[in-house]
């Protein structure tokens, strides 16, 4: 038997790069730039100045500078994040590590959509808070990641490097942000010599930045008083407040939609306008000659070798541009076209070839679609693509033929040599086949196993890269006044929703079918536990048999031999098949893993879709694994109330504990219905997200002093919806433990908590994952008891992960150890002390 195993897109025909043309939408979807947005991209067509901004996270970049130097700078800007924040937390759904880099990524993508930037990232995997950058390089492969950012400088040859964090240790506020700092003033020293990373030069070449500078503010200072009286002859300020007249906006106001785009962090952000000065501490390199970053930097044609005559034609078809009438402008552009095509190969060339032919499309009016019947299909399936081309521009703007269009990678190529008549749109639809070799469609950077560190990405190409490079493509070969132009555009697809509108999504090659556990992880209490598996077919008429594969000692009871075949008629149709899992001997702990065997091909993929409205949505492709480990566990608590607050899978968690969960809304916060509950549990963040708890939070204290147990799980220290989340005292900080590894000790080692219904000893706290928590509180009233203490390396202990205080006939507790990602990834000592709090005013019997 075979798997098809997931493996990095094929690059075919051309490089694949991070370049994203001045009016690409990330959905796919096709531009249509207004006459306001050609007229600033002509303005850009006699700017070559690059800038490369970098940091370690998704929201770490400063908006309002990327936004400047994109639209009143018109330079190309870039925004380098180390990693994708995979390890952060997410205030908007479930999604956690690899799906919440997946979610953050499109963020990212849909800011730059707004601020007009470009977008690229390391290997680098964010393995969550680290609170040093010596560990940060020592768990990222420290050589792999530097590799990378030299690889960005060479890529996108920026003239000005701007760290947003300072890359002395002595500022340090996190392990990522020092190191990205550190890694870019080191790349910046070595991305011009050949000796450094050669393999590289193969399809790049070295390049010498002129300057770095640290993006420095107040924050850096501790107050805005000590930056007022800080010595600031080292620093450049700009004022990046200006108004865009082109885009009818401040400055400030685009920097405010674009960061409002990170939506899962809670970043939306309020627009202002009016003078706003950002500061530069100078790094290295040539020191600008005035106070100005990018002073002293040639950024006309004069810096390419046969430029100089470019520039007076993009200077005279910007005065004359008519905002009426863009395609007036085609002439002269194709003549530009021509001369840029004309020079010594070189980036500059490339990025305005590009840019210009862009342009050039944006005036004529000229759309072009390719859409797919389906948003997906399967190796070896036909899909029906409907293609789209219409010219609005007049009849004085010349001749526009289409010329031949083809489907790559070979799916289709036909000539046309149609002339496109003023605003008489050209649709044919096609029928093309998947190739049986197609390669599927899934982020690549986590198509093979990763480390705590890395993600593992064989394809040079491929690094850096915001996105996996869409299977299907669409060339459309054009001539506008006999000059041939050649564009090319993904299939997407798209649909109409009646609520919203037209909704475009990615066109994706997918396996057929997908098989997944209905739980992440499970517990083994008596020697038998039922395993559900579910499979979904990808396609219609799928015959394939299901096997779940478990380890020496836990027999499922089938055999790939003598599990039976079965169908699936229909697209998107699922069955659901339930194992006896027995844990009479082997190890404690297993993964186990499933997959759905066609003929002798076996397809061990589960499909996660991401979908919110503000990215497009993403289909992940993930191992059809669970985490089962064989503990004891007794809960005495069964009837559990579950508060959601950012989003989290603990109420499923509680289910698999075999407690009775109900979903608590804002109507069911009556005494009468509380009181029916052994227990309630906050979820993570529902003070910091859930405006409605504040009316609610006296009546889950009265729920506790009548006998009730509450268990209120972690909330940052800034903007909660209450100043006070418990009945006593109780101050939230800063304070976490970022090492999961870090000794937890008993303070009380005969509290009810550690002892009742299960016996807890330090061996609990073996096998979590990525921390033991965060945002633990630093000051409580003495009425509250803290039984554990626990610290990273070299630090004072920290007593706040764990809060029980008496209040009337009941109990509140507060915790911050991070439950929302032990329970899911089923560590046992997780659960028994998660079912002991929720125990905790349930007698045993």
């Amino acid at each position: 038997m075979k798997n098809k195993y997931l493996c990095s897109p094929a690059i075919t025909l051309m490089k694949v790069g991070f370049i994203l043309f001045p009016f690409l939408l990330f959905s796919q979807k096709p531009a249509k730039p207004s006459a306001a947005d050609l007229h600033q991209a002509i303005k850009k067509l006699n700017v070559l100045g690059s800038v490369l901004y970098v940091a370690a996270h998704p929201d770490d970049e400063n908006q309002r500078l990327i936004s400047f130097c994109a639209n009143e700078k018109l330079y190309d800007v870039t925004y380098l994040s180390l990693t994708r924040g995979d390890g952060g937390q997410n205030l908007i759904g479930p999604e956690i590590r690899e799906m919440l880099g997946v979610l953050r990524t499109e963020e990212l993508l849909m800011a730059r959509s707004v601020d007009g930037g470009k977008q690229r990232f390391t290997r680098a995997n964010d393995f969550g808070y680290s609170k040093n950058p010596e560990e940060t390089l020592r768990i990222w492969d420290k050589d792999a990641v530097l590799a990378d950012v030299v690889w960005a400088f060479r890529e996108t040859q920026p003239d000005v490097v701007i760290n947003r964090f300072n890359h002395t240790v002595a500022n340090n506020n996190h392990g990522h942000h020092v190191a990205s700092a550190l890694l870019a003033v080191e790349a910046f020293d070595l991305a011009g010599k050949t000796d450094a990373y050669p393999e590289q030069l193969q399809s790049t070449k070295p390049w010498q930045p002129r300057r770095i500078f640290f993006n420095t503010s107040w924050w850096f200072y501790g107050s805005r008083e000590a930056f007022d009286k800080a010595d600031k002859t080292n620093l450049y300020p700009l004022d990046l407040g200006v108004y865009l007249p082109l885009k009818g906006k401040s400055n400030n106001e685009v920097a405010a939609e674009a960061r409002s785009m990170h939506r899962c962090q809670g970043f939306g952000a309020m627009s202002s306008r009016g003078e706003s000065v950002d500061w530069f501490d100078f790094i290295k390199g040539d020191r600008p000659p005035e106070k100005d970053p990018f002073a002293g930097i040639n950024t006309t044609w004069t810096r390419v070798q046969g430029g100089e005559k470019i520039s007076p034609l993009l200077s005279k078809i910007d005065r004359e541009y008519r905002s009426d009438n863009p395609s007036a402008s085609v002439p002269d552009l194709l003549a530009a076209m021509q001369m840029i095509a004309a020079l010594p190969d070189g980036h500059w060339k490339q990025v305005k070839l590009r840019d210009i032919k862009e342009v050039i499309r944006g005036c004529l009016g000229l759309y072009l679609e390719a859409t797919a019947a389906e948003p997906t299909a399967t190796p070896g399936e036909s899909v029906k693509i409907h293609l789209e081309a219409i010219s609005r521009a007049p009849v004085s703007a010349g001749t526009v033929t289409l010329g031949s269009i083809s489907i790559q990678p070979g799916l289709f190529d036909t000539v046309y040599a149609a002339a496109l008549q003023p605003n008489k749109g050209f649709a044919t639809d096609r029928a093309v086949k998947i190739p049986e070799n197609a390669l599927f469609t899934s982020p690549y950077w986590l198509v093979k196993p990763a480390t705590l560190g890395m993600y593992n990405v064989e394809n040079h190409q491929l690094r850096g890269v915001p996105e996996t490079p869409r299977f299907a493509k669409v060339r459309w070969s054009v001539a506008v006044n006999g000059i041939p132009l050649e564009y090319e555009t993904d299939v997407a697809y798209k649909v109409e929703e009646s609520a919203i509108g037209e909704v475009w999504r990615p066109f994706e090659v997918l396996p057929p079918v997908f098989v997944e556990f209905t739980e992440s992880s499970y517990l083994v209490t008596s020697g038998h536990c039922p395993v559900t598996l579910r499979v979904k077919a990808g396609r219609d008429s799928v015959r394939c048999k299901l096997i779940l594969g478990s380890p020496q000692g836990w027999p499922n009871g089938h055999s790939s031999e003598n599990m039976p075949e079965f169908v699936l008629n229909k697209k998107g149709e699922t069955r659901e098949f339930t194992f006896d899992l027995q844990a009479f001997s082997g190890p404690d702990e297993v993964t186990l893993h499933a997959f759905a065997q066609i003929g002798k091909i076996a397809y061990p993929y589960s499909l996660i879709s991401i979908k919110y409205d503000h990215i497009p949505q993403q289909s992940v492709l993930m191992p059809a694994t669970a985490h089962a480990a064989r503990t004891d566990v007794k809960v005495t608590a069964k009837h559990v109330g579950y508060y959601m607050g950012a989003g989290d899978e603990i109420p499923r968690a509680l289910h698999l504990m075999g407690c009775q969960v109900t979903t608590l809304e804002a109507k069911d916060m009556e005494a009468e219905n509380l009181k029916k509950f052994d227990a309630i549990v906050i979820g993570i963040r529902a003070y910091n997200t859930k405006e409605d708890l504040k009316f609610h939070h006296q009546k889950l204290l009265d729920y506790v002093q009548n006998g009730g147990t509450l268990v209120v799980q972690y909330n940052t220290n800034n903007e909660l919806v209450l100043d006070q989340l418990a009945p006593y005292p109780m101050k939230l900080s800063r304070a976490r433990i970022t090492d999961e590894t870090a000794e937890v000790r008993f303070r009380l080692p005969d509290h009810v908590v550690l002892n009742t219904p299960n016996k807890l000893t330090t061996k609990d706290f073996d096998g979590w994952v990525q921390e033991r928590g965060l945002y633990f509180p630093n000051e409580w009233d003495a009425n509250f008891d803290a039984p554990l203490s626990s610290n990273d390396p070299g630090e004072k202990p920290a007593d706040g992960a764990l809060l029980v205080a008496k209040y009337g006939k009941g109990h509140y507790i507060y915790t911050g150890l991070s439950f929302f990602r032990e329970l899911p990834a089923g560590v046992p000592g997780a659960y028994r002390l998660f079912a002991n709090l929720i125990s905790l005013g349930v007698q045993q019997p």
